[in-house]
């Protein structure tokens, strides 16, 4: 079964933005995965709660290979890349 990784990032400042968006998508890849969003400019239909500056979700064939992306060694020191600059609220999503 399908899995999500959904994600709801605040940038404080994008120094770090053309280095970890020039490789990860292909490291995503390596893992079998794809982004289906990737987006900023987010509107609010309902609710009163902080937009997110950026929201993605990453679709992989399941939550074991969406785990095994998430926990590498190669995905690591862009994750510590990406927080030099931005916040990020991150889940795991069983498809249907």
């Amino acid at each position: 079964m399908a899995a999500y990784i959904v994600g709801r990032m605040h940038i404080q400042h994008r120094d770090w933005w053309d280095e970890y968006f020039a490789q990860v998508p292909a490291l995503i890849a390596q893992h079998s995965g794809k982004f289906l969003v990737r987006g900023g400019a987010p509107e609010t239909l309902e609710g009163h709660e902080r937009l997110p500056d950026v929201v993605f979700v990453v679709e992989f064939p399941s939550k074991a290979q969406a785990l095994a992306f998430w926990h590498s060694a190669d995905f690591a020191p862009f994750i510590a890349l990406r927080q030099t600059g931005s916040t990020l609220e991150a889940m795991l999503l069983d498809g249907v």
